[in-house]
């Protein structure tokens, strides 16, 4: 087994065991404060748009070149050091790259209070991973927006870090980090963001291209092995995956939706303002609390599915 394939499988094990316990030092939070930095020297006064975006653009290639060659030299360094040395350094940053636990446990919390019929918890815990208020919505509005949620952040905290490493190891890995960071402080359609957070938005989607479609395909695959509806997986995926307003987040969840027979999309809320989302996915059946432990295991194999991928690839 080579050297790429044993810093992701322990990156992946260190990351399920321990998750993110460094937060003030986590690179991802360390890129959020370059981030806030590079925007107070660039963001302009002017309102001028062509100012406004070339300055965005300037702010992305100077984070994004910092997050890869400032892991890329550490890891140099270290390796001129001790051998060994490189390659611990390698697993750290790309364990941090990963948010597999954070991921699930952030599922697990709103199943728990579902569990015992706590609803008014079940809202506050899903109110930390997505941006709509989710304050005064139902039970099955609830679990709607953790299978969306999750399924999205399959692709953006899990599969993608992989699918990045292991084309470009750990130094372009963290290129990608930071270009996800990027989109979600200004990639924004608002009027502060809308021109200075137009590159770091575009750069992001197109990232995030070829990985959300891999997560759709591992969705498949997985719901074939669950014992799920794979077929509608793929039909979904097909026949929905454009309707949504991201060029790359409807291929995950149209997956998750056809393979579970629910439907996402509908109504939504953000800053007290009501947004309708095309709907992915039939109606099959009600959003049942099962639902986010079924999409958990399906988190798990389409991992397994992307190692053992990996793992073949290398040994041809």
């Amino acid at each position: 087994m080579n050297s790429t394939i044993l810093i992701l499988t322990g990156a992946i094990i260190l990351d399920l065991v321990i998750g993110d316990p460094w937060q003030k030092y986590h690179p991802i939070m360390l890129i959020g404060g370059l981030i806030k930095k590079v925007e107070g020297f660039l963001y302009p006064e002017t309102k001028n748009t062509g100012i406004q975006k070339l300055n965005g653009a300037i702010l992305v290639i100077i984070v994004v070149s910092v997050s890869y060659y400032a892991s890329y030299y550490l890891i140099r360094v270290g390796g001129l050091i001790d051998q060994w040395l490189g390659y611990l350094i390698s697993l750290l940053i790309f364990t941090h790259c990963l948010a597999i636990k954070s991921l699930i446990r952030a599922g697990e919390e709103v199943e728990k209070s579902l569990a015992v019929s706590d609803l008014k918890e079940a809202r506050n815990s899903v109110n930390k991973i997505v941006a709509r208020d989710c304050s005064q919505i139902s039970k099955p509005e609830v679990i709607r927006a953790t299978l969306e949620s999750m399924a999205e952040n399959t692709s953006d905290g899990i599969l993608a870090p992989v699918f990045f490493f292991l084309i470009g190891g750990v130094p372009l890995a963290m290129a990608y980090k930071a270009v996800n960071t990027i989109d979600s402080m200004v990639g924004y359609k608002n009027p502060k963001y809308i021109n200075f957070g137009w590159a770091g938005a575009r750069f992001d989607d197109l990232w995030n291209f070829i990985p959300a479609r891999l997560t759709a395909l591992s969705f498949i695959f997985s719901s074939l092995i669950l014992g799920l509806d794979y077929r509608s997986s793929f039909k979904m995926i097909l026949r929905d995956a454009s309707k949504h307003p991201s060029p790359n987040a409807g291929y995950p969840e149209s997956a998750i939706a056809g393979a579970l027979g629910v439907r996402f999309g509908g109504t939504n809320y953000y800053h007290g303002q009501k947004s309708f989302r095309a709907y992915l996915g039939d109606p099959v059946k009600e959003f049942e609390t099962s639902d986010i432990n079924k999409l958990k295991n399906m988190i798990y194999v389409s991992l397994l599915i992307f190692v053992i991928s990996a793992t073949l690839i290398s040994l041809i």
